[in-house]
């Protein structure tokens, strides 16, 4: 498993620890072990009682693994897939103390992504028969990063940089840090400096007026310039101007991006469109586990 792998399950650590106590085990939900006979057996399903597009599935299976190793867990569909109302994610069968005490933990981890993932495939049909490429941000919950980056995924979107270490995203309190004044005539030697110590990663300088961008353009090392809160017309002029100057040279709309908006950003000619919304304002999935005895 790599190193983000393992990340994600030691996030599903301390969220069962926070739902059961240090035991991280049945044996925390007093509920259950005060109401359910210790040899009672259920069969179960988590269902979908809202439209919903899939993510999240392994770290749902082996919450409940976790809690029981001996549980029947099948996965009912696949990442990405997209469920109806009253269709089903999983289905579970074996000790009902144990379906019971991860219930809550796989329905908070499912919830969440399958929330993102339904958001995202709603961006990505919105620019559906243009070329644009939807990405994500950092904008996202403390510790789920990698989980919701992959919930995006799912969706039909693209991951922007996991962090500060695999791309260069150059902002405007990072150039107003370099040139108090506004004057970019400092970067090139920094940009110059970037590419020799990091060849591999891309660089990306935001931009707040199209004056900036015209400065930017004929600049070596830039990947990427970022139209921060641009209106389309900036936008469309940004691209005109770009293909003059520097075809080479990508150009990603960025800030209060909306779904009601982004078919027109997508008609600008753009590359690449951020949204944060993506993960920070995605609203959980409706599901639910539903249980019988046998």
């Amino acid at each position: 498993m790599s190193s983000h792998g393992s990340a994600s399950f030691d996030l599903l650590t301390l969220a069962l620890i926070e739902d059961l106590g240090p035991s991280a085990s049945a044996a925390g939900d007093v509920t259950s072990q005060a109401f359910i006979p210790a040899d009672s057996l259920s069969s179960a399903s988590i269902v979908a009682r809202a439209s919903c597009v899939v993510s999240g599935l392994a770290i749902a299976v082996e919450s409940f693994r976790r809690i029981d190793p001996s549980l029947t867990v099948t996965q009912l569909c696949n990442e990405g897939d997209e469920l109806d109302r009253g269709d089903m994610l999983l289905s579970l069968s074996g000790s009902t103390r144990s379906i019971l005490s991860a219930e809550r933990t796989a329905l908070n981890f499912l919830g969440r992504l399958c929330g993102i993932a339904t958001l995202s495939r709603l961006y990505a049909n919105a620019v559906q028969g243009t070329q644009v490429k939807l990405l994500d941000t950092r904008k996202t919950t403390p510790g789920w990063r990698l989980l919701e980056k992959q919930a995006v995924k799912a969706g039909g979107c693209v991951n922007h940089r996991m962090g500060l270490y695999d791309a260069v995203l150059v902002k405007d309190n990072h150039l107003a840090a370099l040139s108090p004044d506004g004057n970019l005539t400092a970067l090139p030697p920094v940009l110059k400096r970037l590419r020799a110590e990091y060849p591999g990663l891309e660089i990306v300088i935001e931009a707040d007026t199209l004056a900036q961008v015209e400065q930017l353009l004929p600049m070596p090392g830039i990947d990427v310039i970022l139209l921060d809160n641009m209106s389309c017309e900036l936008m469309k002029q940004a691209v005109a101007l770009r293909k003059i100057v520097a075809p080479p040279v990508l150009l990603e709309a960025s800030g209060g991006i909306t779904l009601e908006g982004i078919a027109l950003i997508a008609q600008t000619g753009v590359d690449r469109i951020s949204v944060g919304a993506l993960t920070h304002s995605a609203q959980n999935a409706d599901l639910s586990l539903e249980i019988e005895s046998r």
